[in-house]
């Protein structure tokens, strides 16, 4: 990557990769650690270049393209109290002025979160917001189980089935229509191990086969009828991040370890494209610090 970011969360879009913000031990203190830079990965050319800048420097904030729209959705921009303030900010990419639009707001200021595409639709679950009127530091959020649903058509955003309890910094992914939410933690609390599935036919979550450990701050892909998940981090025993690699089969539904990351992160994120799972940034070490701008990429044979 043209720079270190973490506690990203990467789109594709028209062929290309894009990456928004983040954190970074590399930029100042005067800047809170926060960047407002866009890096573009071409996937045909293999190559990365700078894209639009973000109105402000933001992290945890979602990218997701959808219907030839690329938005970008919350996550947490500075105040002079501190670089926690939850956003509701919904952006999109005018990509003929090449510049960042606020469009609409979400319901409620929202970090942290999970989200899937389905039916053209964008599923947001989970994740982080206000307990009260402070909102600047990460210890004025609380979780969240809140289910809602966007429409980029019209820019509106509706409640659906919410989750049975409340966590953050899980990841999810799409498979065969189904929306998987995997891992997460809780605030004042551990690690999770569970595995959520949407069924949006019936409008029903159901719990599936728990991950073989409990994993927060990890990052989800889909490739050839299976889910990958990678990193993530932990905070017992002086803290330390995941190296295993976990696959999950559908049909069975089983985990099991395919091999370990050659340089373990947490606060990543991951890409399919073709027949391989792109996989960014992140850091090597708990907390905000040895922030990495690896892209490593992994490859199946059909």
């Amino acid at each position: 990557m043209l720079e270190p970011a973490q506690e990203i969360y990467p789109a594709l879009h028209n062929g290309k990769i894009y990456v928004a913000g983040g954190l970074s031990d590399s930029i100042s203190m005067a800047e809170q650690q926060m960047s407002a830079k866009v890096q573009i990965f071409d996937l045909q050319t293999q190559h990365w270049s700078w894209g639009p800048n973000l109105p402000e420097p933001r992290h945890h904030a979602y990218l997701v393209s959808v219907q030839q729209q690329l938005f970008l959705f919350g996550g947490f921009v500075k105040t002079a109290d501190g670089r926690w303030r939850a956003s509701a900010d919904i952006l999109r990419l005018d990509e003929q002025q090449q510049q960042w639009i606020t469009v609409a707001v979400l319901p409620k200021p929202l970090t942290e979160t999970t989200i899937g595409v389905i039916n053209d639709k964008v599923h947001f679950a989970a994740g982080r917001s206000p307990s009260g009127e402070a909102n600047a530091q990460w210890r004025d959020q609380q979780d969240v189980n809140w289910h809602w649903i966007f429409d980029p058509k019209t820019l509106k955003t509706m409640e659906a089935p919410p989750l049975p309890m409340a966590f953050n910094s899980a990841a999810a992914v799409v498979l065969d229509a189904q929306w998987y939410v995997i891992g997460g933690r809780q605030v004042g609390g551990a690690n999770l191990a569970h595995v959520m599935r949407f069924d949006a036919v019936i409008q029903q979550w159901q719990a599936m086969a728990d991950l073989p450990q409990a994993q927060g701050g990890l990052a989800a892909a889909a490739l050839m009828g299976q889910i990958w998940v990678l990193g993530g981090e932990y905070f017992t025993d002086n803290g330390g991040v995941y190296a295993e690699v976990w696959v999950y089969q559908p049909l069975q539904n089983q985990w099991q370890q395919q091999g370990t990351m050659p340089i373990p992160r947490h606060g990543l994120g991951a890409i399919t494209f073709n027949n391989a799972i792109y996989v960014l940034g992140g850091a090597t070490e708990v907390g905000l610090k040895a922030t990495s701008k690896v892209l490593e990429k992994i490859v199946l044979t059909p």
